[in-house]
């Protein structure tokens, strides 16, 4: 595959993990989206309670676990296609699906190293789930194309 190829097709993939990678860092913690939520909230409306905030911020939060694995699985799906003009579209779903669980156990795996956040297999499911939406978009999306 020629670099150019390989850029085009697997640059904005390595960028957008790079981007997880560092939303998985404390900066990102449960406690300091909550903080800055909370502060949102009240100015809004100063008698929201904090279980309603912690619900809010528990709800973007995974929220946001979906949506970035969702770009993460339309982006993969994007990289293992690679301009082929040949429809291996069940092959390039597997081999995203493949690569979209070990990057969702890998950026969980990176969360236990971090003092202020924590590795769930929730969050796994989650991202997983999220990676798996945008593979079966890219399938039917291939699949009318070749239609």
């Amino acid at each position: 595959m020629p670099p150019r190829i390989i850029l085009k097709y697997w640059l904005p993939v390595l960028l957008w993990m790079g981007l997880i990678f560092y939303m998985s860092t404390g900066m990102f913690s449960a406690q300091n989206t909550f903080d800055i939520l909370q502060r949102f909230l009240r100015s809004v409306d100063p008698a929201i309670t904090n279980s309603t905030v912690r619900l809010i911020n528990n709800s973007l939060r995974k929220a946001g676990h979906v949506t970035e694995f969702f770009i993460s699985g339309l982006l993969v799906f994007r990289a293992f296609k690679a301009g082929s003009t040949k429809p291996r579209i069940l092959r390039w779903a597997m081999l995203s699906v493949v690569f979209i669980v070990l990057f969702a156990v890998s950026d969980e795996y990176h969360q236990s190293f971090v003092a202020s956040r924590t590795a769930s297999v929730l969050d796994v499911c989650i991202d997983a789930g999220g990676g798996l939406i945008a593979i079966c978009v890219s399938m039917l999306r291939q699949y009318r194309k070749g239609r």
